[in-house]
């Protein structure tokens, strides 16, 4: 054996006893470095004659070539055994059960707005939605709200930059009270056209539930909150016909019979007379307390008027309750805020 296959067979030895990679480049570096035994082969080179520089410049290039070879198998054997210790430190029982994609839900308050409107439908209310955003007049002036009432102070609060034709400014709306004028205003001629026949008086019965905002955050306040304002007009509908529905409503909202309501005087600019309607449960974790749920009272005659209608003829209720507050009374959550949080652990309860 040659000096040179000695060096091959040096060169696969070593490779061969170097257990990790960077022993293996400390071995390649013995070799084929700048200071290498093969490259220190070659410069040798320099002072033999051309016939010596040509054979033997062959066989050294020859033998380096297998060295490289010897290289490359060791790396890549060292690759392939650092994979399968991966592969086993982080094997996969297929024998377990494969995860399932959890099923979705409705929020708390989606399904306390559904329960609401479906209430509300049995008695025959149409369900109205409507834009956000407002023009100052239909979520103040025209509710008999006008500029500068002290009434505004805590709603009075979301503008955008932008007026319409009148030079009236556009706001996020503070109550869903709108579309009370909306649907009333979208159905008035057709009201004139039946009065002036001479047929019977016809009724609005609708609901509005929705979003709105104000400038409110603490435990039972957000900015964004949700809504729903009711109207029932017609010729003879009363403050007696207010607490028949509201009470119906709330003992089927709540599934239970043993609450009772009570109608306290308050003010708002829209109804008069007005009253705060609290209830009060006989049974339960809120036995004896009186929750205020909705404002309500008779529609004011200068709304009538902006219905469209004529506030001789056409009388009737109004009532505005927070669906958020009725949900956390419902399902016994104690802060709103965990309602828009977004936290599964709160959520999947409702699922």
């Amino acid at each position: 054996m040659n000096d040179l296959d000695q060096l091959v067979a040096q060169a696969t030895a070593d490779f061969a006893a170097a257990h990790t990679p960077a022993a293996l480049e400390d071995a390649k570096a013995r070799l084929l470095g700048k200071a290498g035994r093969v490259t220190e082969l070659l410069k040798g080179l320099a002072g033999a004659t051309p016939d010596e520089k040509k054979t033997r410049g062959a066989a050294i290039n020859q033998a380096k070539q297998r060295i490289e070879a010897a290289l490359t198998a060791r790396r890549q054997a060292l690759a392939d055994a650092e994979l399968e210790a991966q592969l086993k430190a982080e094997a996969l029982d297929v024998t377990l059960p494969g995860r399932q994609r959890g099923n979705g839900g409705l929020h708390p308050v989606s399904l306390t707005i559904e329960r609401i409107e479906s209430i509300f439908a049995s008695m025959g209310f149409d369900v109205a939605e409507g834009p956000e955003i407002e023009t100052d007049w239909m979520s103040f002036t025209a509710l008999n709200n006008p500029e500068n009432h002290p009434a505004r102070s805590m709603q009075d609060t979301f503008y955008v930059d932008l007026q319409d034709e009148g030079g009236r400014w556009y706001n996020l709306r503070p109550h869903t009270s709108p579309m009370q004028l909306r649907y009333a205003r979208a159905h008035s001629a057709k009201y004139a056209a039946q009065i002036a026949r001479g047929e019977p008086i016809p009724e609005i019965r609708v609901i509005a539930p929705g979003r709105t905002y104000r400038i409110d955050s603490d435990a039972t306040h957000t900015p964004m909150f949700h809504q729903c304002e009711g109207v029932w007009m017609g010729e003879n509908v009363s403050f007696k016909d207010l607490k028949v529905v509201f009470t119906d409503f709330c003992r089927r909202f709540f599934e239970t019979d043993a609450l009772t309501l009570r109608f306290r005087p308050s003010f708002f600019p829209f109804t008069e007379p007005s009253a705060e309607i609290d209830i009060a449960f006989a049974e339960g974790p809120l036995k004896g307390k009186w929750l205020e749920v909705a404002g309500s009272g008779q529609v004011h005659p200068n709304v009538v008027r902006n219905y469209g209608l004529d506030p001789e003829r056409h009388i009737g209720f109004a009532f505005g309750m927070g669906p958020d507050r009725l949900a956390m009374l419902r399902y016994g959550v104690n802060d709103l805020r965990l309602f828009f949080e977004n936290d599964l652990r709160f959520l999947q309860q409702f699922r």
